[in-house]
């Protein structure tokens, strides 16, 4: 028994050892991969990576407005990031008379520095395992309440423990469903001013056509700043903040690149589901995904058109547009990737493998035998509610615009006494006129009416039930969008604003009478009354069966690479620059150029449209030191395991010096998130020589490149 057992363990340590990029890394455990990482062909220390007590790379990446991630550059606080990342805060400065978007901007001193209410650039200070502190005397019980309160008592006493006396903001958050709990300590900047970007002519070169694409050349960056008081510590904007001293920023690698050579990504992954069960996984393939994408697809063409037809419009629309575009189109690369690779079949052989391990023990046959089948079974039983949860998400979150506004006078009837009580009415009311500004600012209620009609009909087709006769599926949709549209508080400025100058108590009955306020309370009623509850009983009972499945693994495979689900928390992984062979017949090189922008921009597709000057630019040839023997690199790939959330994140050389930015997958790559598989996955990459190219050569930008350390040995 104990031979088979040992063949079996080396077995599955053997399966795991095929995805050898895959991971993502707590930087405080990164000294356990040091010498793989070195094997590979890094130069750097654990320390150089990761130091609590010295300046190390981990103080020179940012959290970037709690989404994204950016990376400090010079010693005056130049933080860069995604194109797509800024792109809210470029369209919120733009306007017709000001249009950064199509043309750029580039401030040429600090007082032209453009500032962002709300914006946050974040660094963490420490990442702790806090595991025996948070469970410290919390007895095992059933009553779920009980424990979670004694947790929560511990979380509490924690954070307050670890900021106390200091600038600093603490969380404590969960990993391997709860199996695992880390303390991250972060120093939050509130003043992160636009410094630069360039046209969407290049920061969105190649548009929704080349979304997910390789090959691809994308310029997708832009530039910021952040600022401190003069202690360098943290302020609210101020004209008195001066440009933040960092701890440590990244040099910029300006050495020719080859395939292979070790590159590194260290920033803020969002989600990865890696130990989803087989069942679920085929309910994503199969109807979730596939649904969601519907839903999308109707607001796209909607918003597409409108934008292709009005330069307002495609101002107004163009960050919503990009937001909704990007899950579209990496849905559908995630399916087609998911069903290439036939990852059901593989999740089920590893069930196999999993059952298999357990039934050699007995105490393992009784802590994690029935872990998947219970898994399997509890899925088939709820996924109708998460399913349900995601087409609410969509179509009142996602969808129909004027539900924005309806939530919030919602939230003001649900509180008004309270509200009153406090003294509190005026102010809250004067909030939501100051928001109506920005909101009507950035709408068009032609474009939102058809939204709305498109996305009511699909959510009532793919939610109601059989022979239902609720209230929210009898509604005639062109009827009501005529009303709601010529009539609504929530559709015109006008009417909005009047509404909440002259509010009172008795205005919450007319309100209640308004008939694009009581279809939202009818949809919204139904999701939180019908809807959310059971959803989040059903991921609740799955969370706590996934966190027991977990620890199975770890336990009865410990020699196997095991790494925690992303969850926006700083994470390293690393790999090489690779190009891949994702289909039979299929090769991708590792790099593209500039000539391939060219060659694009000759097809006529108006997603490659540029401007005039940078046809000029390649023209002459005018590469300076930016080039690589005679090409200009615009965008390479890597083989680092990267999802949302590693926007912007800085791809780090085998010395520390930043290559470039990651700012996408390969579509085959967006199956990532639930499966990894090394030939097909890689991230995508704009060339930090190209990011310099543009700012210097082609915006005239050279004082921000001046202010960076360039490394070219």
């Amino acid at each position: 028994m104990k031979k088979y057992i040992l063949s079996f363990s080396l077995l599955f340590a053997t399966v795991l050892q095929v995805f050898a990029e895959e991971g993502m890394l707590i930087p405080s455990l990164i000294a356990a991969f040091e010498s793989d990482m070195k094997a590979k062909g890094m130069k750097l220390s654990a320390k150089d990576i990761y130091d609590v007590n010295n300046s190390s790379l981990k103080d020179a990446i940012m959290h970037f407005g709690g989404g994204c991630t950016a990376e400090l550059v010079s010693g005056k606080g130049l933080l860069l990031t995604n194109h797509h990342c800024g792109y809210s805060q470029v369209q919120s400065h733009s306007s017709l008379e000001k249009d950064y978007l199509k043309n750029g901007f580039w401030a040429k001193n600090f007082a032209e520095e453009l500032p962002n209410a709300g914006l946050t650039a974040s660094r963490m200070v420490r990442i702790d395992d806090v595991t025996a502190s948070v469970m410290f005397g919390v007895k095992s019980t059933d009553n779920s309440l009980v424990r979670d309160a004694a947790i929560r008592k511990n979380v509490e006493q924690l954070i307050k423990d670890a900021t106390t006396g200091t600038h600093y903001e603490a969380e404590i958050k969960p990993f391997n469903y709860g199996n695992d709990y880390y303390i991250i300590v972060k120093e939050v900047f509130k003043d992160v001013r636009l410094v630069g970007t360039p046209p969407n002519s290049i920061g969105k070169f190649g548009g929704d056509t080349d979304n997910w694409v390789w090959p691809r050349h994308t310029g997708d960056f832009s530039v910021f700043r952040i600022y401190a008081g003069v202690d360098n510590k943290p302020a609210a904007f101020s004209d008195k903040n001066v440009p933040y001293t960092p701890i440590h920023f990244l040099p910029i690698s300006f050495q020719n690149r080859k395939p292979g050579d070790f590159t590194m990504v260290y920033g803020f992954p969002g989600e990865t589901e890696q130990h989803v069960v087989s069942g679920y996984l085929k309910f994503i393939i199969e109807k979730q995904r596939p649904a969601q994408i519907k839903m999308r697809e109707k607001s796209l063409s909607v918003i597409d058109a409108a934008m292709r037809a009005s330069d307002e419009v495609r101002i107004k629309y163009s960050a919503k547009q990009a937001s909704i575009a990007n899950a579209y189109k990496k849905w559908i690369g995630q399916i087609d990737g998911l069903k290439r690779l036939d990852a059901v079949s593989i999740k089920v052989s590893r069930e196999n493998e999993y059952n298999t391990m357990a039934s050699t023990k007995p105490e393992w046959s009784k802590m994690y035998g029935q872990a998947i089948e219970l898994m399997n079974k509890l899925n088939d039983e709820g996924n109708q509610w998460e399913f349900k949860y995601n087409m609410a998400i969509e179509y009142l979150y996602v969808g129909p615009e004027l539900y924005k506004l309806a939530r919030g006078l919602k939230d003001l009837i649900k509180n008004h006494d309270r509200l009153v009580e406090k003294g509190e009415l005026n102010t809250t009311i004067d909030k939501l006129i100051k928001g109506a500004d920005g909101f009507f600012k950035n709408y068009d209620s032609k474009v939102d009416q058809q939204i709305f009609e498109l996305l009511t009909e699909e959510y009532l087709k793919q939610t109601q039930p059989a022979n239902s006769s609720g209230e929210m599926y009898k509604y005639n949709v062109g009827d009501l969008s005529k009303v709601i549209y010529s009539k609504s508080i929530l559709t015109n400025k006008e009417r909005y604003v009047a509404f909440l100058k002259g509010f009172k108590k008795k205005s919450i009955a007319k309100l209640k009478k308004d008939t694009g306020y009581k279809l939202y309370d009818v949809f919204a009623t139904d999701f939180t009354d019908n809807t959310l509850s059971k959803y989040q009983a059903f991921d609740d009972q799955m969370t706590a069966l996934l966190k027991n499945y977990v620890a199975g693994k770890y336990e009865m495979f410990p020699n196997a690479k095991h790494w925690s689900d992303a969850n926006s928390t700083l994470r390293i992984t690393y790999g090489q620059l690779e190009g891949s062979s994702p289909a039979d017949g299929m090769m991708y090189t590792e790099h593209t150029t500039l000539d391939g922008i060219i060659a694009k921009y000759n097809t006529g597709n108006p997603d490659f449209e540029l401007l005039p000057r940078m046809l000029e630019m390649h023209k002459n040839k005018d590469y300076g030191d930016y080039a690589q023997n005679g090409e200009l690199w615009v965008c390479f790939t890597g083989s680092n395991h990267t999802t949302g959330g590693n926007s912007g994140s800085p791809v780090i050389d085998a010395k520390g010096n930043l290559m470039g930015l990651n700012f996408d997958r390969t579509w085959e790559s967006t199956m990532s998130d639930y499966m990894f598989d090394p030939n097909r996955c890689r991230n995508v990459v704009v060339d930090i020589r190209y990011v310099m190219w543009v700012m210097d050569k082609y915006a005239g930008a050279k004082h921000l490149v001046d202010e960076m350390v360039l490394v070219k040995e």
